[in-house]
């Protein structure tokens, strides 16, 4: 039987917008789109390195420097130009063509609808889900620099049950990661891992398994529904 979570937490970055949107940035400074994912694999094996040894900054920050670090590595040069298109481009990804009408079905099936992000505030202006016209469907939105480190940390999960007031077990993590599955289901939630190009399970005996897989929010929805359908309660 599905789970019927009251509250879905979802991840911002590929969950939601689309990363493949950044691939021009990488086209210009190294000549292949793809090292972008390249990119973003190193960025968020830093973001993890900075959670364990407590040395946190922004994510924005170290975006920019795992670029310079990747230049350097290519052989190639990054101005700071290079730099500003980048923060300007994780500022201003699109959502995914399946979001908007997948959080319209969740919040009318009568779930609560947050984000947690690794992204920063953005003190200049709107956020990356402003820019993607998704705010106004989410009742919170929260992002791990309020704790000082980044996902999978247990610590960012419970800060939204903490915040929002509820136990972990009524939450649910959607994410395009196992990794933030894991994370939030070592922190007593449960996961639906959306498989984006490029995303999968990661079928290891011993590790939590997302509790729901689907291929966009709009597969979510419907089993999400079909298990509320199910519950008797």
């Amino acid at each position: 039987m599905t789970p019927s979570p009251s509250v879905l937490v979802f991840d911002v970055n590929e969950t939601l917008i689309d990363i493949e949107s950044l691939a021009p940035v990488f086209e210009q400074i190294f000549g292949d789109a793809q090292v972008l994912r390249e990119w973003f694999g190193q960025l968020v094996t830093y973001s993890m390195t900075t959670a364990l040894s407590g040395c946190y900054v922004d994510f924005f920050t170290l975006g920019q420097g795992v670029l310079g670090m990747l230049a350097e590595i290519h052989g190639k040069a990054v101005s700071d130009g290079g730099l500003d298109n980048l923060k300007r481009a994780m500022l201003t990804m699109p959502a995914h063509p399946d979001v908007t009408g997948g959080l319209i079905a969740l919040r009318d099936n009568g779930f609560r609808l947050v984000t947690l992000t690794n992204s920063p505030p953005n003190p200049e202006g709107a956020s990356p889900l402003e820019n993607a016209g998704l705010n106004g469907y989410f009742e919170r939105q929260f992002s791990v620099d309020a704790c000082r480190t980044f996902k999978p940390a247990e610590d960012v999960y419970r800060h939204v049950c903490r915040e929002l007031q509820v136990a972990p077990a009524d939450c649910m993590m959607v994410a395009a990661h196992v990794w933030d599955t894991i994370g939030a289901q070592s922190a007593g939630m449960s996961g639906a891992l959306i498989t984006r190009p490029g995303n999968a399970p990661l079928p290891v005996d011993g590790l939590p398994q997302p509790t729901l897989v689907a291929t966009d929010l709009g597969e979510l929805a419907r089993q999400l529904a079909r298990g509320a359908a199910a519950d008797p309660q």
